[in-house]
């Protein structure tokens, strides 16, 4: 990856949050690196060297800043964006496998060996899988220290580490302190919501249309699964190692993210996941640029700034939505699936006991009295009788084809699937057209630069907007919205 110097200290004289997560500033004279927004003063040209990841960073023997902390900026938007090798293992590093499967399972979900997946991830972030997902576990293993009261050897593992000894070298390498220090600083904060449970903020690029994202997710909401309520959005998820509930509220400048968790070795892939979803890593002003240029989009993006692309937390979650959702209206797809997931068997709620604590729901609020759980797997969806299918029996076989092929794993729906080639598998599948690809391709394989020229929505707001509304003349004026036809698709629907 390339940094201008020039154009990097500028945005860091400025204090430029927009660069956040971009690159990251390393300081010789102090020895720490900061993310460009940092509040303290611009260090002098002669001090200062650029890294393209903070893991880059801790390799030329930097620690990371305490005032700013720079492993809690958001991610890069390009690896949401790139479709290519470096962005899938960026989404996949992210994700946890490293942890889970080491690099050579990393490697193998790539295609690629392990040599040259180090060389290509070397070239363009100035370190390889192993060091990237150190630092990712660094950060792990801070948020455990600071907002929980598991012990330090508890810790360890859950973050990722093999042993105590290596965790207490990588947080003294990275943050300068011991992990008991760490606790130390951070005494007198709010207690957690009780075991198993974390609160923590999810930074994002301002702006962020927060109304847009829940409105989005609420008229989509699957009972039982997820819920909208007083301006927080709440679901359960299916995570590696166990079950796991969230709940996301949107403030400024950050979205607040309770999680529980019953297995804390699944806190970096439920973040991961939560920030999938509500799209925080994108770079709302370079998408606003492009698609308020046009005269059509320019009073939307005035008057709405930051609309999201909502994706999803579980690929094969999206990919049945959008099979129930052809050719009906979003709320009969709702009823649909309501009625599926009553024939599944749920999976175990979050309610362990963690370092002897009780079960979490005697923790809750009075709120709080709803259990959610995550969308069955695709193994349980494929094994579902004919009475759970309340739909034509052409789109119950698609379904089911769709579930096997996930289950054996012939179609990869996760984030650091190819792109292309899941399309093109998506579509073999008898039963799925373009529009069920393109659909999965936007929400669950995050691609930004999707469009859906037949969408009865989408064409409707396309009228709405005084735009052609026939699906080829649609098509072909939506390619000045590139690379962020996807971004358009969403204004579109929110246009009527």
């Amino acid at each position: 990856m390339d940094l201008d110097f020039e154009r990097c200290y500028r945005a860091v004289d400025s204090r430029d949050q927009r660069f956040d997560g971009w690159f990251y500033t390393g300081v010789t004279s102090t020895g720490v690196y900061c993310r460009p927004s940092c509040p303290a003063t611009t260090p002098k040209r002669q001090n200062v060297r650029f890294f393209p990841s903070a893991a880059a960073a801790q390799g030329a023997g930097l620690r990371a800043c305490r005032r700013c902390r720079p492993d809690a900026a958001p991610g890069s938007p390009q690896w949401d964006v790139r479709a290519d090798v470096v962005g899938r293992a960026m989404r996949l590093i992210a994700d946890g496998v490293v942890d889970r499967d080491g690099v050579p399972g990393l490697a193998s979900r790539l295609g690629y060996t392990e040599r040259h997946l180090h060389r290509m991830l070397r070239a363009e972030l100035g370190a390889g899988p192993l060091a990237l997902a150190r630092a990712q576990r660094a950060q792990t293993a801070r948020i455990l220290v600071e907002t929980t009261g598991l012990g330090m050897a508890e810790i360890a593992f859950a973050a990722g580490f093999g042993s105590v000894r290596q965790f207490n070298d990588t947080v003294r390498e990275v943050y300068g302190v011991a992990p008991t220090e760490l606790r130390h600083a951070r005494r007198g904060l709010p207690a957690p919501g009780g075991a198993g449970t974390i609160t923590l903020r999810l930074a994002y690029r301002p702006p962020l249309h927060a109304v847009a994202l829940l409105d989005f997710l609420a008229v989509r909401a699957l009972p039982g699964v997820e819920e909208v309520r007083d301006g927080t959005y709440r679901r359960g998820l299916r995570l590696p190692h166990g079950a796991a509930e969230v709940a996301l509220t949107p403030a400024d400048g950050h979205v607040s993210a309770t999680l529980r968790l019953a297995d804390m070795r699944d806190l970096a892939p439920a973040v991961a996941r939560c920030r999938r979803l509500l799209d925080l890593d994108a770079d709302p002003v370079a998408v606003d640029a492009a698609l308020g240029a046009d005269p059509a989009f320019a009073s939307a993006v005035a008057a709405e700034p930051g609309v999201r692309l909502p994706r999803s937390v579980d690929g094969f979650e999206m990919a049945v939505r959008a099979i129930v959702g052809q050719q009906v209206s979003v709320a009969a797809a709702r009823t649909t699936l309501t009625r599926l997931l009553t024939h599944t068997t749920a999976p175990d709620p979050v309610d362990h006991e963690i370092d002897g604590d009780a079960d979490l729901r005697e923790r809750r609020q009075p709120h709080d009295h709803r259990s959610l759980r995550g969308f069955p797997a695709a193994e349980d969806v494929a094994g579902l009788p004919d009475a759970a299918f309340r739909m034509p029996a052409g789109r119950r076989e698609t379904i089911r084809a769709l579930a096997r092929a996930v289950a054996d794993g012939s179609l990869d729906l996760a984030p650091g699937g190819d792109r292309e080639e899941a399309v093109r598998r998506l579509v073999a599948v008898p039963g799925i057209g373009a529009w069920t690809a393109g659909y999965v391709a936007m929400r669950a394989l995050g691609d930004p630069d999707v469009f859906l020229p037949t969408d009865l929505a989408v064409r409707r707001g396309a009228a709405a907007l005084g735009l052609p509304d026939d699906p080829k003349t649609l098509d072909a004026y939506a390619d000045r919205w590139r690379p962020w036809r996807s971004y358009a698709v969403i204004r579109l629907w929110r246009a009527l």
